[in-house]
């Protein structure tokens, strides 16, 4: 966990310890007391923080140990809260090096140094206290520990007559199977946990082992004991007596020798890393006799290691169909659908909802059901409710949690910590990529000893827990990055299941549930609508706050003394004009690094910031920005959608990366020539109606500057021709110009590195598509035509070399056509089309599309006209598909809309 400041399972050690061993520098071991005190508590907490990581790998662990750890993580952020105290009162913290000097002379006076030694001895004395309770209780690392039962071995005796939507999957492997092929075929099952991975292999085992010489079904753990896991192999395939003493190499010479004359059929069941899998596929010997292996796994990129790159032998679990998810549920409830009493109905429709056709979750909900008083509606709609539910106390999910809670413990710790922070979202909720990223990174999950920087950092922490099935991608590019996420709610229900085991979230969303949660809370889900916190509770630890529902009785920010994270959402509050939601005591707190407020306009905020020396996001949508943002020394990130006007001094925030809008008419030139100032700007949103007011020349010479710009997004209702990127930027990747008038650039065909493109142009010559055509790394076009073309546009051979989607929009346009060899790698084409005019004769579909040899998917839009031309479109397009040699394999979503031209 090096470079990781806070963590789900040390609390705040690692930045305590670092803090620590400030006030044990140079400057201040001239006060020997306190360097010597200091240096005691250092020492105990490191002792502390080794005990805290071994206890994060225990499973389970006794009453008093799991006390002394929580304990412990608590006082960690207690005394982090001391010592920042005594930074702000002693001078805010700075890069200037007469920082430390200065302290010291405050330390000097008899007043602050007997306070200090207070405060010291207050830290001393919680160590202390801590170490002996340890002591005392004989508190330890457990050096064994029972292993809990794989509920997994339930899934190898289930019945084959009573599986559920196994029919469809169990074909299509045996087919993969039983195939003339004689080398040795791996194939891989994967999915999401719950989705009957093992089920399905077990089914297949049993139907096909006979036709094998031998076989064997090996379960593997999160962290496989490989020596015993092939002593398992031998027994299984009837290899002999192993030796139980040897080496592993002579294990897996035994089980190749064995091995080499024999037909044989092995699955390895739930394979969690390619490491594991580089070690046992030594085992089998390629000998040409029709062997198979099956591996299930949840994770995509071990199931593509296994089949050694066949993308075609890995089988992807589905979520059970509706219909199968009835029969599934009923059957064990009711031996059948129609034996439901219609009471039950409606609320069992919303149970297989949030089911989500999981045959896991079905088969631990429907067991609970049927196990006493099936038929009171009031028990179902309890269960209903306690789905999602964030109570600890609930046993309707307990199956369940135990399955899930294998994903959770297969996780590095770094990533423990990120997959619990996706609990302060609320349920359904669309997470975006990028503001989950930036709140890791303010929140201190992210390690910064990797030599990425930590927006890369985190992106690969995002990517890896995607990887893992642990969150569902929702937005995917067309490079393949997932940009949005949601959380699925049996998911969500096992992060606040373990975040109430870790303190690390309290959810608050019912008032009668509130005293119980809170007792000393340091990250605050607030999810009430109306309604207030007791008096009692304290807000003094709480590090993050997000509050989703616009209630209007948000606790006073006073209260947060230590707050990093400040999240809200007011959109949808009752405020009015005259009742304002007062957030101007934000310039308070001092801890603070990430601010997001949506629905500004009911709020207060402060005119001044400039005392959030911390502060790396500021992300708000109403019309006020404090006069003095670009005072912040750690601002990264500046969201502010509803200004037109920026305050003056850009230039002096160097450290900003990230920056929405940019308004060139009502900012001032040197503001401009601040612009170019930015080098570490990575994205950048300019929103402006140019004009003879706007200095191009300075402008561009600003933008020439960015050597660091990856993504840039030009919006305005006209962008005149003297708006030029050249030198361009070498590391855009992404370029947005939404304009009305004008062709494309002459200047956009030097970047070299752009892979998105989306341009609005009146027209497009052959110049035009020839720029756009030789551009290396572009993978993504989507052109939109504003006005009408009564020219051809042709798609030459061997242009775009790498584009992989094609979007494009025309008001009118006379004729789309694609040579031989065009486009090679397109694997998508969008056409927003305008049926306005078309009958069969005037063959106005886009020509060539046989040409696009690598395409698999076209999404067609037809808009305006009668229905008959709307028909003739379709006619016309599906025409022009089938001449495609693969149009068989070729998925057409086609889309008329009901607007009637005239």
């Amino acid at each position: 966990m090096a470079g990781i400041m806070v963590s789900a399972s040390t609390g705040v050690m690692n930045s305590l310890l670092g803090k620590l061993a400030t006030l044990m520098g140079e400057e201040f071991a001239k006060l020997k007391n306190l360097r010597k005190e200091v240096k005691y508590i250092s020492d105990e907490l490191n002792s502390m923080k080794d005990a805290l990581e071994s206890l994060a790998d225990v499973d389970e662990m006794d009453k008093q140990t799991a006390r002394w750890r929580d304990a412990v993580r608590e006082m960690s952020y207690d005394i982090e809260d001391i010592i920042d105290d005594f930074i702000c009162k002693i001078g805010e913290k700075s890069k200037k090096s007469r920082f430390v000097h200065d302290t010291i002379q405050r330390l000097r006076t008899s007043r602050v140094r007997h306070k200090i030694a207070g405060q010291i001895e207050d830290i001393r004395k919680l160590v202390r206290e801590t170490s002996a309770r340890s002591e005392r209780y004989k508190v330890g690392v457990p050096t064994s520990r029972n292993v809990a039962v794989d509920q997994r071995v339930v899934a190898l005796y289930e019945d084959a007559a009573k599986l559920v939507g196994m029919d469809g999957p169990t074909n299509e492997l045996v087919s993969w199977l039983k195939d003339e092929e004689n080398e040795l075929k791996v194939v891989s099952i994967v999915g999401f946990g719950g989705l009957g991975k093992t089920t399905l292999a077990n089914e297949v085992y049993h139907k096909l082992k006979g036709e094998f010489n031998c076989g064997a079904f090996v379960p593997v753990s999160q962290k496989p004991n490989i020596l015993k896991l092939l002593h398992s192999l031998l027994a299984q395939l009837g290899c002999g007596q192993s030796i139980h003493d040897c080496e592993l190499n002579v294990l897996l010479d035994q089980l190749r020798d064995n091995l080499k004359t024999k037909r044989y059929l092995v699955i390895i069941d739930y394979l969690w890393d390619v490491s594991a899998w580089s070690i046992i596929k030594c085992a089998f010997p390629v000998n040409n006799l029709g062997s198979r292996l099956i591996v299930t796994t949840r994770i995509k990129n071990v199931a593509e290691a296994c089949c050694f790159g066949h993308h075609e032998r890995i089988l992807e679990m589905k979520p059970l169909s509706e219909e199968d998810s009835r029969k599934l549920f009923f059957n064990r409830i009711f031996f059948s659908e129609e034996a439901c009493p219609g009471q039950l109905r409606d609320v069992s429709v919303e149970i297989l909802k949030k089911c989500a056709g999981l045959p896991l979750a079905i088969i631990s909900i429907s067991s609970l059901l049927a196990s006493e008083s099936s038929q009171q509606k009031e028990r179902w709609k309890h269960v209903q409710n306690s789905l999602g539910s964030v109570s600890g106390t609930n046993l309707t999910l307990e199956a369940m949690r135990h399955i899930l809670n294998l994903s959770y413990k297969n996780l590095p710790h770094h990533l423990k910590t990120c997959f619990l922070y996706l609990g302060m979202f609320p349920e359904d909720y669309t997470i975006y990529r990028d503001d989950l990223v930036g709140l890791w990174i303010s929140e201190g999950f992210v390690s910064t000893a990797c030599g990425q920087s930590p927006e890369q950092t985190a992106i690969s922490y995002f990517n890896e827990l995607v990887n893992r099935s642990l969150i569902q991608p929702l937005w995917i590019d067309v490079g393949g990055s997932v940009r949005s996420c949601k959380v699925h709610d049996m998911l969500l229900d096992l992060i606040l299941y373990k975040s109430a085991e870790e303190n690390f979230i309290t959810p608050v969303d019912n008032p009668e549930a509130i005293t119980g949660q809170l007792q000393k809370p340091r990250r605050m889900l607030f999810n009430l609508a109306g309604a207030t916190l007791p008096g009692d509770v304290s807000m003094s630890q709480v590090r993050s706050f997000a509050m989703w529902r616009g209630s209007m009785n948000i606790p006073s920010l006073s209260y947060f003394k230590y707050l990093r994270v400040f999240i809200a959402d007011f959109r949808f509050s009752s405020a009015d004009d005259n009742q304002k939601i007062n957030l101007i005591g934000l310039c308070k707190l001092y801890q603070l690094r990430h601010i997001q407020i949506r629905g500004c306009w009911n709020c207060q905020l402060p005119t001044q910031i400039r005392g959030l020396q911390m502060l790396e996001t500021f992300h708000i949508d109403g019309s006020c920005i404090p006069m003095d943002i670009f005072l912040l020394p750690h601002l990264l990130d500046l969201c502010v959608p509803g200004v037109k006007r920026l305050p003056e001094g850009i230039g002096k925030v160097k450290s900003l990366q990230h920056l929405y809008p940019f308004d060139t008419l009502h900012t001032s030139l040197d503001s401009i020539k601040g612009l170019g100032e930015l080098t570490n700007l990575s994205s950048l949103v300019l929103t402006t109606v140019f004009s003879e007011d706007v200095d191009m020349d300075v402008l561009n010479s600003s933008l020439a500057k960015l050597c660091n710009l990856e993504w840039l997004k030009i919006f305005s209702s006209l962008i005149p021709e003297a708006l030029t990127l050249s030198p361009p930027p070498p590391n855009l990747v992404t370029l947005l110009m939404r304009k009305r008038s004008g062709r494309a650039p002459n200047w956009i065909g030097e970047l070299r590195n752009l892979q998105n493109l989306d341009l609005t142009v009146e027209k497009l010559n052959k110049d035009g598509v020839g720029i756009l055509a030789e551009l290396p790394a572009l993978i993504y076009l989507q052109l939109k035509f504003d006005r009408a073309l009564e020219e051809t546009i042709a798609i030459d051979g061997a242009a775009f070399p790498v584009l992989k989607r094609f979007d494009v929009t025309w008001e009118n346009m006379r004729h789309l056509a694609f040579q031989a060899g065009a486009m090679p790698k397109l694997q998508r084409l969008h056409l927003d089309l305008n049926a306005r005019g078309w009958n069969q004769d005037e063959n106005a579909a886009p020509t060539g599309i046989e040409h696009l040899l690598a395409l698999e998917r076209i999404y067609v839009m037809i808009v305006s006209g009668t229905e008959y031309e709307k028909r003739s479109a379709e006619s016309a397009i599906r025409s022009a598909i089938n001449m495609h040699p693969s149009h068989a394999h070729i998925k057409l979503d086609l889309q008329c809309l009901d607007v009637h031209g005239k």
